[in-house]
């Protein structure tokens, strides 16, 4: 049993278990047995972190079931392997050999050394941002009768980048406010950054402070080139998806229109922060014009970053992928990004990871347009794109489609959250080392 499959069977396991407890009478607010398509279609969205829903989470679940949802939620945003290695921890205050090499594919750590303090901060992280949202957003929801309750729930499914609200229309009734519009957005960002570019902001904060104001001498701190990349790729985005959904749906009066310009910077802002990963809304995404619905699906494909709790292609992707079509504009046979040459095993990785990707948007895309054909292809699309990568926004056909349609969304979804390549290295044998080597041959490309 390789660290892949005891990954995929892993998140099969927790899915199946959370379709369980949520066919259970007490977890539905009318107190009835629940479908088991819904329940499964539920479970394996709080698992994958996606946000997609059949139902009204706020009134279709009672407060257990929705509780079960944030546990689902919170096991996924983790992963698998880092609840299930952390929980062992915390039993046998140990971890075994194989259980290392699980935190090092987890989170792509080069040495073994050093795993239980890696645990520990990734849950240390977790748990202050969560109650940092959670104390922030408390305001918020003060004239709610379960402000507590909404806080905890919106902070958490924020973090993660899970995208479940407990309101029919996500956030669009917090689009004007600021702490909606600054707090969610600020526990989004960290979550999809991944931790090891949290970790060394954090240290380089630390240092600054010490060299600042406690005038200590400290050697000047060299950010990885993954977080160079990271930080640098998520700014750049940022800024550019404000101003694309801010142009595209400007005079949609249906959208943005007839908003002060306040409220349409802050839509167009929040709309940029997440819908790369997120899947929350202060605008109704059904009524987005064409152009801006496809740039919605452009930006949810490139997605988060590695380790965090996001999904998509991921920005260290992009950036190898744009980075290597550049250098051969320019003759180069070297790809270079901040004076560091890419190893062409990333190279071809990300060639992998982008033609996986496609290939699986382009089944899905089809298989969903023969079930379920009175929908427009622009709304399939957008539904697999956003079911792939783990958003969780929609055009509102996620209730409306067959029941076939919605355990092919099941399976994208979990694929999406897994990662393709891992999937495919389940199926397939692992190849041994070939001491052949095979004649070199030109051919036509492009």
């Amino acid at each position: 049993m390789s660290i892949a499959r005891t990954i995929c069977l892993g998140f099969i396991a927790v899915i199946f278990i959370g379709t369980l407890l949520l066919t259970l009478p007490f977890t539905t607010a009318e107190g009835n047995w629940n479908d088991p398509i819904t329940a499964l279609f539920t479970a394996t969205s709080a698992v994958c972190v996606t946000g997609l829903a059949v139902v009204d989470t706020g009134t279709y679940f009672s407060f257990w079931g929705q509780l079960i949802i944030l546990l689902l939620i919170q096991v996924g945003g983790l992963g698998y392997m880092t609840t299930n290695t952390f929980l062992l921890f915390l039993i046998r205050n140990k971890f075994d050999f194989r259980q290392k090499i699980a935190i090092q594919e987890s989170f792509d750590r080069p040495f073994l050394q050093g795993s239980k303090n890696l645990l520990t901060s990734i849950v240390a992280t977790t748990i202050i941002f969560e109650l940092t949202g959670f104390f922030l957003l408390l305001p918020l929801f003060s004239e709610q009768s379960h402000s507590i309750w909404l806080a905890l729930f919106h902070s958490i499914s924020a973090w993660n980048n899970a995208g479940f609200s407990l309101f029919s229309n996500s956030l669009m009734d917090y689009r004007s406010s600021l702490i909606a519009n600054l707090v969610i957005p600020f526990l989004i960002i960290f979550g999809g950054l991944g931790y090891q570019a949290i970790f060394e902001i954090f240290i380089w904060l630390r240092q600054q402070f010490d060299r600042i104001i406690l005038k200590k001498s400290q050697e000047i701190f060299v950010f990885s080139l993954n977080s160079k990349i990271v930080t640098n790729t998520t700014v750049i985005l940022l800024i550019l998806g404000t101003i694309a959904f801010f142009l595209t749906d400007f005079s949609n009066k249906e959208v943005l229109g007839d908003l002060p310009l306040k409220e349409r910077l802050l839509g167009a802002w929040f709309q940029s922060v997440t819908t790369r990963t997120a899947g929350f809304n202060t605008i109704d995404i059904s009524k987005m014009t064409d152009a801006g619905l496809f740039i919605t699906i452009a930006f949810m494909v490139i997605g988060a970053s590695p380790s965090g709790t996001g999904g998509g292609l991921k920005t260290t992707t992009l950036r190898i992928l744009i980075n290597a079509t550049i250098s051969t504009l320019q003759g180069k046979t070297n790809v270079i990004i901040y004076k560091r040459r890419v190893p062409v095993n990333l190279i071809l990785k990300a060639l992998g990871v982008l033609c996986a990707f496609f290939t699986l948007l382009t089944i899905v895309t089809a298989l969903i347009a023969i079930t379920d054909p009175d929908l427009s292809f622009i709304q399939i699309l957008f539904e697999v794109c956003s079911a792939f990568a783990t958003v969780g926004l929609s055009t509102g056909i996620t209730g409306s489609l067959s029941a076939l349609g919605k355990l092919i969304i099941v399976v994208t979804m979990y694929m999406g959250r897994v990662g393709i390549l891992i999937v495919i290295n389940t199926i397939v044998r692992e190849s041994h080392p070939s001491t052949i080597q095979y004649p070199e041959e030109n051919l036509l490309v492009g």
